[in-house]
């Protein structure tokens, strides 16, 4: 029998040699372009659900994680809760983020008054809902189980009067009457008691998470539609910075700057993650580079049903410099978690064989040695790109963007045409030189050459659409 003196140096020990918890994902501290996730420098690239796998009681989140996990795809963006949709919302179908009748879970606990806009009773926002949190709770940590990165978003501007009419915040939907305002005045700071009640949600999803690592938090999704003023936004940034201040390392906090591009002009010093929607071309990500955080292709998925769009948007983004690579797929819904429903009406596209062209990138990307990499196409000094005689892109609109790490890696990427030929500027060492198809990822073309130093001319397979290039010295 062990003595208490014995069972105390047991635990001694096993604390002394017991591994520490993995910190929260952080920016690379050798290139805060890119991620430092459990020890390894990470882009996140994903192809995911409408957002809705913890709000909607429906969405079966296991085989979606799954999927996304045998895809080694590591991120996945949810919604918080505080916002939802309506069956029919922007054409998709069987969206996530618009529950059935019943179906919706929120921070806020219903109260036993009826009336809200849903059907439902009314929220009391003074209250939580315990089956949120436990099921909030549980996706996190089966996505970190995965390796799965969860983006956390708190809040979203209400795009419409419907959407307005189902909304917790609403005063006609919380027994305390609070939010007697119009939707594009709910993230500005006019109503207090609506204010002190979003402060009240930031600081407990805060306390209930603060032990994963796999999570960051989002602001608000697509601020610009909705009346969402700096000031509210500060504001949030300011009670979340604060709700952490005891964390041993506070987790990662991005912002949605616009769609397309925008030239960031005096950020907010404890945003990390600067997330753009539709970011193609990814013009967004040279004209904010000083500002050393991560740019993001954070959303995109209203390009239509096919491939082409999003397998392009992604490559080119990554390889002009982007840290994150996010895409609505809408063959994951509430009725097909695990990714298989045939998208045909919805908006965008999606789907087992994006998410193979997809998972190409997210390989290839992980092969290379990302903290030494920096986009410069400097090192293209000439060729050209042979354009298919009808059809789209011709070749005016073929590019080619390069991330490298001088003299040792070289990662290129062909957007257009039908065979490329690139003089590229390189030292003087032994170098291979690897043509890989985006689509199957077989290398297509393989060539061992010594160099002289100067320009070096190789010239690619040919390809349908776009092709990538990697030469490692």
């Amino acid at each position: 029998m062990r003595t208490s003196l014995q069972s105390t140096l047991i635990l001694l020990l096993f604390a002394a040699t017991a591994p520490a918890a993995d910190k929260p994902l952080a920016l690379h501290p050798d290139n805060p372009h890119y991620f430092l996730f459990r020890g390894k420098p990470a882009v996140l690239v994903t192809s995911g659900e409408h957002y809705g796998a913890v709000l909607n009681r429906d969405f079966d989140f296991v085989p979606y994680l799954n999927e996304l996990q045998a895809r080694k795809f590591n991120l996945t963006r949810t919604f918080s809760g505080v916002y939802r949709e309506v069956p029919g919302s922007f054409g998709i179908v069987d969206n996530t983020l618009a529950p059935a009748k019943g179906r919706y879970l929120c921070p806020w606990a219903r109260s036993d008054t009826p009336g809200a806009g849903d059907g439902g009773n009314k929220f009391d926002l003074t209250k939580w809902d315990a089956a949120y949190f436990a099921r909030l709770k549980e996706f996190i940590a089966e996505a970190g189980k995965r390796g799965i990165v969860v983006e956390l978003s708190l809040f979203c501007t209400i795009y419409d009067d419907k959407l307005w009419a189902v909304n917790p915040m609403n005063a006609a939907n919380n027994v305390q009457g609070i939010g007697k305002v119009g939707r594009l005045d709910v993230y500005t700071l006019k109503d207090k008691a609506l204010t002190a009640a979003q402060e009240t949600l930031v600081r407990k999803l805060a306390a209930e998470l603060k032990d994963f690592d796999n999570l960051y938090y989002e602001v608000c999704n697509e601020p610009y539609f909705g009346g969402v003023t700096r000031q509210w936004t500060d504001h949030i940034i300011d009670v979340l910075r604060d709700a952490e201040k005891s964390f041993p390392a506070p987790h990662l906090i991005a912002q949605n700057i616009a769609n397309g591009s925008q030239k960031i002009d005096k950020p907010n010093p404890h945003v990390s993650i600067f997330n753009f929607h539709y970011a193609t071309p990814p013009d967004s990500v040279a004209v904010n580079a000083k500002l050393g955080k991560v740019i993001a292709d954070d959303e995109t998925g209203f390009r239509g049903t096919g491939d082409l769009p999003y397998r392009t948007e992604a490559w080119d983004f990554l390889l002009a410099g982007g840290g994150v690579y996010s895409n609505l797929d809408y063959s994951f819904s509430y009725k097909h978690p695990d990714g298989t429903a045939k998208v045909t009406t919805s908006p965008g596209g999606g789907g087992p064989a994006l998410r193979k062209q997809l998972q190409i990138l997210k390989e290839f990307m992980d092969g290379l040695d990302l903290v030494s990499m920096r986009p410069d196409n400097s090192v293209i000094k000439g060729g050209h790109i042979i354009a298919p005689l009808t059809g789209n892109p011709p070749e005016a609109k073929a590019t080619a963007r390069a991330l490298v790490a001088p003299g040792r890696t070289y990662a290129i990427y062909i957007r257009g045409g039908t065979q490329a030929v690139l003089d590229l500027a390189l030292p003087a060492g032994k170098y291979q030189a690897e043509w890989i198809n985006t689509k199957t990822g077989t290398v297509d073309k393989k060539e061992d050459f010594q160099h002289g130093g100067g320009t070096k001319r190789l010239a690619s397979p040919a390809y349908q659409e776009d092709i990538a290039l990697r030469v490692r010295g």
